[in-house]
C-alpha cells in the first residue's frame, strides 16, 4: 500500500448493539491488508474503547480513520458534554458512567486508559459543553 486510505464512521447514540461496528470494520480491513496482528489488535482495542465512550457519554459521534504505510490515525469527534478534568479521567477506575450503564458491564473507568495504552500517540481536546476530539495514532513498524 503506497497511498492513504480514509474511512469514516457514524457512531450512533445510546446504541450498544451497534457499538463496535466501526472498530470491527477497521480490524477486518487491516487484516485483509496484511497488517501485523499486534497492530490490528491495538487499533481495534483503542477504537472500540473510544466507540463505547461515545455511546455512553457523548450521544454518539464520528470516527475518521486514515491508514497509510507508516501509521493508522483515528480521530474520534463528538458533540457531547466534554471532559471536565482530563487528568482525572485518565486515572484507573475513574468513571462518570451512570449505574444503569455499569449494570450492563460498562463504565469501569478503563476506557481512556486502554485507548492510551494501545496507541503510540493520543491527544484529547475537550471543551465542556462543546464536545471532545480524541486523536490516536498507531505506528506500523
Amino acid at each position: 500500500m503506497n497511498e492513504k486510505l480514509t474511512l469514516s464512521y457514524e457512531v450512533p447514540a445510546d446504541d450498544f448493539t451497534r457499538a463496535g461496528e466501526a472498530s470491527g470494520s477497521v480490524k477486518g480491513m487491516l487484516k485483509k491488508m496484511g497488517v501485523a496482528p499486534d497492530i490490528v489488535r491495538r487499533v481495534a482495542i483503542a477504537m472500540y474503547e473510544g466507540e463505547i465512550n461515545m455511546v455512553i457519554h457523548a450521544h454518539g459521534g464520528t470516527i475518521n480513520v486514515t491508514i497509510s504505510p507508516e501509521e493508522i490515525e483515528m480521530v474520534l469527534k463528538d458533540e457531547g458534554p466534554g471532559i471536565e478534568d482530563i487528568e482525572l479521567a485518565l486515572q484507573p477506575g475513574f468513571s462518570t458512567a451512570p449505574d444503569n450503564i455499569r449494570a450492563l458491564g460498562f463504565g469501569a473507568g478503563m476506557g481512556l486508559l486502554n485507548m492510551k495504552k494501545n496507541s503510540d500517540e493520543m491527544v484529547i481536546d475537550s471543551t465542556v459543553g462543546v464536545g471532545t476530539t480524541v486523536t490516536m495514532k498507531v505506528y506500523i513498524k
